[in-house]
């Protein structure tokens, strides 16, 4: 099969694993920087420009899009979506704008019954009693809804500085971004597990520890990764997580509470890195779903925006 995978380059690891393991199956690769695109916006050909010439037709599109380049990378998917509509999309478009939402995607996450931890948002800063009340209390966790990778989270230990905080980012905040309250779970104790999901299935999974001043545990943030093995009820939550916000390849973030699994976020192009800390074959798996998938009808999205 033709395979172009949207990237920001060919030197990044994720695109790097895909490539290798999509060409050793004798598939054709094609690394499309999609910043460097431009679209062409016609109601009679629509198209896709790189490097002076149209991209041509493929049989899969695995977008593999920046969360700094949400906005311009999605809209090169959904121009390639309106040009070829027989090819097949590993993620589409609104799934992706979906999960870089953190209110929407929480939004999405409650309504399919999948457990995530107290939140609410406002506008309004004067309302900090009653809205710490409503998760609980302080300490609390404090996002921009469209922050991801850890950057604009913030834990607000007392009340005082939950409101200084929550001022802050509404003073700073011209595009109207969504800030959200959410309470933070004592007893994780700085860690949190990333699920790998693909299709229907957990392909690997990894539990993440926080340095001992940070209590984010992303890897890049310098937080350490270990192997684990989940629940039988972990891996039908991530899966659920995943399908709620319609992507077929995701990270989803959980943490383990006194009540049972919570799911933090669900990231629409999760690293690779999982696979040097649990030594399996991400990129194989997401190539065999491919393989099996890429013939068939492209599905609808029945979630909506």
């Amino acid at each position: 099969m033709n395979i172009a995978i949207l990237s920001n380059g060919n030197i990044n690891y994720s695109t790097l694993r895909l490539k290798e393991e999509a060409e050793r199956r004798g598939h054709q690769v094609k690394i499309v920087k999609y910043k460097n695109c431009y679209v062409s916006i016609d109601e009679k050909k629509p198209k896709v420009m790189y490097q002076g010439e149209e991209l041509g037709n493929f049989d899969v599109i695995i977008p593999r899009i920046s969360s700094n380049m949400t906005k311009y990378g999605t809209a090169v998917v959904r121009q390639l979506e309106t040009a070829h509509p027989r090819a097949y999309f590993m993620n589409r478009s609104i799934a992706i704008m979906r999960a870089r939402d953190k209110l929407r995607s929480t939004q999405l996450l409650a309504k399919a019954g999948v457990s995530i931890p107290k939140t609410v948002f406002s506008r309004n800063s004067t309302d900090i009693d009653v809205l710490l009340d409503e998760i609980g209390g302080t300490p609390a966790i404090i996002k921009l809804a469209r922050g991801t990778h850890g950057n604009g989270v913030v834990l607000a230990e007392t009340k005082k500085a939950a409101k200084s905080v929550l001022q802050a980012f509404y003073l700073t905040n011209s595009d109207g971004t969504n800030v959200l309250l959410q309470e933070f779970i004592k007893e994780s104790a700085g860690t949190d597990i990333r699920v790998f999901v693909v299709g229907s299935q957990v392909v690997a999974s990894m539990q993440r520890k926080s340095l001992d001043d940070d209590f984010r545990s992303n890897l890049h943030k310098g937080g350490e990764g270990a192997a684990i093995k989940l629940t039988p009820a972990e891996k039908k939550m991530a899966v659920k997580a995943a399908k709620a916000m319609g992507l077929v390849v995701a990270g989803v973030d959980l943490m383990r509470s006194a009540r049972g699994p919570l799911v933090l976020e669900v990231n629409a192009s999760p690293g690779f890195g999982i696979e040097k800390v649990t030594r399996r074959n991400v990129a194989r798996k997401i190539i065999d779903y491919m393989e099996r998938n890429a013939r068939r009808r492209p599905r609808r999205d029945r979630i909506g925006a």
